[in-house]
This record gives C-alpha cells, structure tokens and sequence, in this order.
C-alpha cells in the first residue's frame, strides 16, 4: 500500500510516496544531491518505492529542505506501519561501511525518541550542513512514531560515517517492519 504526503509552505513544497512492501523503485528529486544519494540508500536497502519531489528555498540554506523531507517521511512511514496486522517491532543492524561501523537499532512502537552520536569532523558533506544529518533522523523519528539509536562505533571518513547511517537504518527498519504472526506488545496495542 502506498501513502502520499504533500507539505507545501512558504520554505518548501513537497509531495512524498512510499510504499514499505515496494520493490526498489527510487527516485528523489530534492535539489541536494548528497542528500538524494542518501535518501536513495536508505529506500533501496529497506526495499521501499519511494518518489519524492521537492521545491526548496536552496537559496537560503538547506536546513528547511531537510527538515521539511524527514516530516513527510517520518509521517508516511508512521502511516505505513499503523497499516501493518503484525510485525516485527524492533530491528537492529552492525553495519560496516569500509572503515565505518554504525550500529543503529529502531522500535516502531508509537514512542518517539532519538539518541545520535554523529560527531562530524567536516562542517559539509556534499552541501549538506553535518549538524542536518543529526536534525534529520531526530525529525524522522519524531515524525515516524520510532524510537532510533544510531551510533557509530568508529570512522574516519565522513561520507561512509552518514552513508553507513542510511543504510543501518535502513535494513533495522526492514527487520522491525518484516510480518510476524506473534504480538509485537503486550500492552494490547502500539
């Protein structure tokens, strides 16, 4: 099932589709580059469709561009697996980007929280302002309903710090979304 979203304000306008029972149909077109790049890792390794067009105010920074994509993802998602009959809940992922290691574990529970540790060693990354990568998954879980904790154990290079954070979250939220027969709860419901 797909789930559209469409934020249009005075700093952005956007209109997201995702469907998390997809088969890897990617594109994204949100006028950063680095950013599409990530967005793209992370709808390919969950084995999302993903479309997502944006019109952002790139002439004044990137922060509303990115803050305004992990809304409408973080609701879309959220949408996405309150339409699931039972899954998985909890996903993790140890995941090694050449000389990178992120670990990075999800509760799709209904309880938004986020805890980062990505301390950058460049102030950009592809045009992307670092601290936004940190903002974005904070959005993302807030928006989505997901407790996230992504911590990376060791790196060196930036670009595989970020683009291993994709991808663990990725195939965590692929383990925690994946159908399961047994209650994700006991408390009856998330």
């Amino acid at each position: 099932m797909s789930v559209t979203i469409e934020r249009a304000t005075k700093e952005t306008n956007i209109r997201l589709t995702l469907n998390i029972a997809g088969s890897q149909k990617v594109n994204s077109q949100s006028g950063i580059g680095f950013l599409d790049h990530m967005l793209d890792q992370l709808a390919t390794h969950a084995r999302w469709d993903m479309d997502i067009q944006v019109e952002g105010d790139l002439h004044v920074d990137d922060h509303h561009t990115v803050e305004d994509i992990a809304i409408c993802l973080g609701q879309a998602l959220q949408q996405s697996w309150r339409n699931l009959t039972s899954f998985k809940r909890y996903g993790q992922r140890l995941l090694p980007m050449d000389e990178a290691l992120i670990l990075c574990a999800v509760d799709v529970s209904g309880r938004p929280w986020y805890v980062g540790e990505l301390d950058f060693t460049r102030e950009n990354i592809g045009g992307v302002s670092s601290e936004m990568f940190e903002h974005f998954f904070q959005t993302l879980a807030t928006h989505a309903g997901i407790t996230l904790h992504i911590k990376p154990m060791y790196f060196r290079n930036n670009h595989h710090l970020i683009e291993g954070c994709f991808k663990a979250l990725a195939y965590a939220l692929r383990e925690a979304l994946t159908e399961d027969s047994g209650s994700s709860t006991t408390k009856g419901q998330l």
